[in-house]
């Protein structure tokens, strides 16, 4: 008809004689075009998530001074949570001139108003944890009521920490560079089934029956060993019904206190470079420190999360053993600056910290599997007063560039490292409230940092 408008589709129907492939290919094209003015539509963002889980993460190999973020998140939080590791995480925070080292208990402790839960996932040396509840109570922190102990939380013994100390030395110039806290040891006990957790204390002839067996096991896998177990099982009857008080069923507190509508924060312990799964293998801890911990270390699903904050040192240290490509020498020129003016030293051993610029190809590795919502940046005041800052922006390796880090301990230590140079600044920036007073070299470094990593610094 004249003035009608002929689609394509119809004109397709029509050169191909109505035959049953011209009547295909007219509903592919009306289809097309359907598809194409959907296309145009916008979908509408889902509304933003007011009320979950949050989350403090190391993203690099730990020190990046997730304590101290904790501290000042925690005060605005209700429940405060450890998922993974044990004693050998340790976090330092000075507050009013006095310093608290934590290596068990969240840092979160430290707002009176805040419960604080030690989740399944976490393997609990019972002497050092009350240890570090005697050391609140001499500061003047109470603590009585508010910290609540897993029931499926495993226990490491001192014969853990004796074997641990053992396996290293026999290692030799191979070392892993473990803190010898028994960690390893207490989750090999565990994924061998003949761990004990600290819930069996409440079944004094389970838990003996329990430790008596564990304790033999290792006695005769360790030559030279000697357990005490009488006296062993003396201590744990004596501390049995302080730490019953404590003792409950963590998963089913979390989640009570979700649907509550409480505000909870989980504090990660060491970081993504030494997950277990994730990390420089076999230079890494016994545990997931990345955000799967979360789900599995507390009993939540992943549904209930919310902000995963990724603390980011503006350099790179690492201790222990295990490939490290941006290090710097820490007994001579910027490696030293970043040494002493950072003051590396690690919380639970003492030892030196070995310190290297910033490396971005480990850093958006580690975006990748945590999904940080934000990066917090910290320590960015011990760069002041170098006349050039850097970042390890790629990989090479044979010539090649890498898209990731990879698995091979031997191609890690071997790449090369392409840096990007920025100019420094000598203000001083320890006052510095907000982003604009910091200098514009300051600004121009963080600035860098978030787009290499496509992910907001806070």
């Amino acid at each position: 008809m004249a003035g009608t408008r002929r689609t394509d589709s119809e004109t397709v129907s029509e050169c191909a004689d109505n035959t049953v492939v011209g009547m295909l290919q007219g509903i592919h094209q009306k289809v097309t075009n359907i598809e194409a003015v959907l296309g145009q539509v916008e979908k509408p963002s889902p509304p933003p998530k007011r009320h979950g889980i949050d989350i403090v993460l190391g993203a690099q190999w730990g020190d990046e001074g997730k304590g101290k973020l904790v501290d000042m998140l925690s005060q605005t939080y209700d429940v405060c949570a450890r998922v993974a590791g044990g004693s050998n995480a340790g976090h330092t925070i000075v507050v009013d001139g006095v310093k608290y080292k934590f290596h068990l208990l969240p840092s979160g402790i430290l707002n009176k108003e805040a419960i604080c839960i030690i989740g399944n996932g976490v393997v609990v040396h019972l002497p050092s944890f009350l240890q570090e509840l005697k050391g609140l109570e001499k500061t003047g922190i109470d603590h009585k009521g508010r910290v609540f102990l897993s029931d499926r939380a495993h226990l490491v013994f001192d014969f853990h920490q004796a074997v641990d100390g053992a396996l290293e030395q026999r290692l030799g110039r191979n070392k892993i560079g473990t803190t010898k806290k028994g960690i390893g040891p207490a989750y090999a006990s565990k994924i061998s089934r003949n761990g004990v957790r600290v819930g069996d204390l409440k079944d004094w002839d389970y838990f003996e029956q329990r430790f008596r067996a564990l304790a033999e096991h290792h006695m005769r896998s360790f030559e030279g060993l000697e357990v005490d177990i009488e006296a062993e099982l003396a201590f744990y009857k004596s501390i049995a019904d302080v730490i019953g008080s404590m003792t409950v069923d963590t998963i089913d507190l979390t989640n009570k206190k979700y649907l509550e509508g409480k505000k909870i924060l989980v504090e990660g312990a060491n970081a993504t470079m030494l997950d277990i799964d994730f990390g420089t293998y076999p230079y890494v801890t016994s545990s997931n420190p990345s955000v799967g911990s979360v789900l599995t270390g507390l009993g939540v699903s992943p549904r209930k999360l919310r902000a995963i904050y990724g603390t980011v040192k503006a350099y790179c240290t690492r201790v222990g053993e295990g490939p490290f490509p941006t290090e710097l020498d820490t007994n001579i020129g910027i490696g030293q600056h970043l040494a002493q003016v950072g003051a590396e030293f690690g919380t639970t051993t003492g030892r030196a910290r070995r310190c290297g610029w910033l490396d971005i190809p480990q850093l958006k590795y580690s975006v990748a599997i945590n999904g940080f919502t934000s990066l917090n940046l910290t320590k960015v005041d011990v760069l002041t007063g170098l006349p050039e800052v850097k970042v390890g922006k790629g990989y090479k390796y044979r010539g090649e560039y890498l898209t990731t880090m990879p698995a091979s301990l031997a191609q890690l230590k071997d790449v090369q490292v392409e840096f990007e140079s920025m100019p420094g600044w000598s203000e001083d920036i320890t006052t510095c409230k907000t982003f604009d007073e910091l200098p514009l070299n300051c600004q121009k470094y963080i600035l860098r940092i978030e787009e290499l990593c496509g992910v907001p610094i806070r």
